[in-house]
């Protein structure tokens, strides 16, 4: 244990000392986070604060290798992990230096994945159950993008991303010390020590930042931790230790990937609607976020280190359903648009009306091409629209108008479709809508659609 302790205190020191000088170099260089719209700092800090904390952590796992007894191996999971990690800093090294594409990204993240797996370190069984190769390789690799992105979608506040990759390690250190795990202990302890040092400079506020080199890298260490514990358990409530540990990143990836697919926005873009920006929106101040945050991790790791006792076998699941519950309370305090107009269509009935309204726009579309005559036609368009619960219809046309009116409220709004000869077709309506509606977009194709092609067939004059 002392050993270990020095190993921390090694890297606390390398990181104290190193990043201060790495901060300066690289302003010198300019290379530098500017502020943005979507940042919160107000003057260019360097962002290359990863290369102190890849330094600290490898001189002190280094100095494991001179030393023996309960120390690991050079063929220990500790070991294996390196080769993909010095990819996944390479990696993200050079997206702060040159911007890298989003497709050279996830190359380099995969790369450094395959390196793991192919080290001897993967998902090679879930609870005491032997996974196949052929299940096992893209479960890693699956497991690997989704940890690393997702510290490094949490890295927008001064600390965020490096408190909780602290926070994160620590648990899942204190739970190997629990059950005995020495790989597990000897990997983490050293990173939170490095961890320590540089949220000296990086907590708000910060004067560097970590950069992808260091959101990457914890990401990605942080999910081999997960599955060096896994090697060493045996029960399938265990595995929810390392997805607790860090399930506030992985939660704000989650949702991030949800809102965006609900939104049609593009997955992998970039937004303000983290939980991070959530918090400084309801008025919490940039440190004050990120202290809550802090807390909130806490709480989780305290919950998965007692998930991991050997005494709370009674009561495992009831601990998992008070942190999904307490997850589900949170993310509704955050009021997310998207996910109150998914939940009002999923259980308030919106879900089935907009199903109506869609299959009257189709019904409208077929008896428009159904009919014969322009009497046909003009009759189906007013039953869709009397359906719907318009006011009026009125088809103005050169010198001559049509209209059917409907019921006798009074009009409030007006829905106007052009068609291609320059005569109109006039929707009116009432407020407040209808218990029925329309989709006024849909309804002007339809008809520009329909009267394109019903022309050339009505034989009768196209006013009556």
């Amino acid at each position: 244990m002392s050993e270990l302790l020095w190993a921390a205190g090694k890297a606390f020191l390398v990181a104290l000392v190193l990043t201060p000088i790495v901060r300066d170099i690289f302003r010198s260089y300019d290379v530098v986070d500017r502020p943005g719209r979507r940042k919160v700092h107000a003057f260019p800090i360097p962002r290359v604060g990863g290369i102190a904390i890849a330094v600290a952590f490898t001189a002190a796992l280094v100095s494991f290798s001179d030393l023996s007894g309960s120390l690991p191996a050079w063929d220990s999971p500790v070991w294996k992990l390196f080769p993909g990690a010095a990819i996944i800093f390479a990696t993200g090294l050079s997206d702060d230096f040159f911007n890298l594409s989003p497709r050279w990204k996830l190359a380099g993240e995969i790369g450094a994945a395959l390196a793991v797996f192919f080290s001897g370190l993967s998902v090679a069984a879930i609870g005491g159950l032997e996974l196949p190769v052929w299940l096992s390789l893209p479960i890693t690799v699956v497991w690997l993008l989704l940890c690393t992105n997702a510290f490094n979608l949490i890295d927008g506040l001064d600390g965020l991303c490096a408190g909780m990759g602290f926070v994160a390690t620590l648990a899942l250190f204190c739970a190997a010390q629990l059950h005995g795990n020495v790989a597990l202990a000897y990997a983490t302890l050293p990173l939170a020590g490095a961890l320590l040092g540089f949220l000296c400079y990086n907590f708000s506020p910060a004067t560097v930042f970590l950069g992808d080199s260091g959101a990457l890298l914890i990401g990605f260490l942080l999910g081999c931790y997960g599955m060096i514990w896994t090697d060493k358990t045996a029960t399938l409530v265990s595995v929810a230790v390392p997805l607790l540990a860090i399930s506030i990143p992985l939660l704000d990836a989650a949702l991030s990937i949800v809102r965006r697919f609900l939104g049609r926005r593009p997955i992998f873009g970039a937004d303000r609607g983290h939980i991070h920006h959530r918090l400084l929106d309801l008025g919490l101040s940039p440190r004050r976020a990120v202290l809550s945050l802090y807390l909130f991790g806490a709480l989780v790791a305290a919950l998965a280190l007692l998930l991991s006792h050997p005494g709370s076998r009674g009561y495992q699941w009831m601990l998992i359903a008070l942190v999904c519950l307490v997850a589900w309370a949170g993310v509704r305090q955050l009021r997310y648009a998207e996910f109150e107009v998914a939940g009002k269509l999923l259980f308030g009935g919106e879900l089935q009306r907009a199903l109506g309204v869609q299959l009257r726009t189709a019904q409208l579309a077929a008896a428009l091409d159904r009919s014969r005559s322009e009497e046909q036609w003009w009759s189906a368009l007013i039953a869709t629209a009397r359906d719907a619960g318009c006011v009026r219809v009125r088809w103005i046309g050169e010198g001559r108008t049509r209209e059917q009116i409907l019921t006798d409220r009074t009009a409030a709004w007006s829905f106007h479709v052009i068609l291609p000869d320059g005569e109109t077709i006039q929707l009116d309506g009432a407020l407040p809508a209808a218990q029925s509606s329309l989709d006024l977009i849909g309804f002007g194709e339809a008809i520009r659609r329909s009267i394109a092609g019903k022309r050339r067939e009505w034989t009768e004059p196209a006013l009556s």
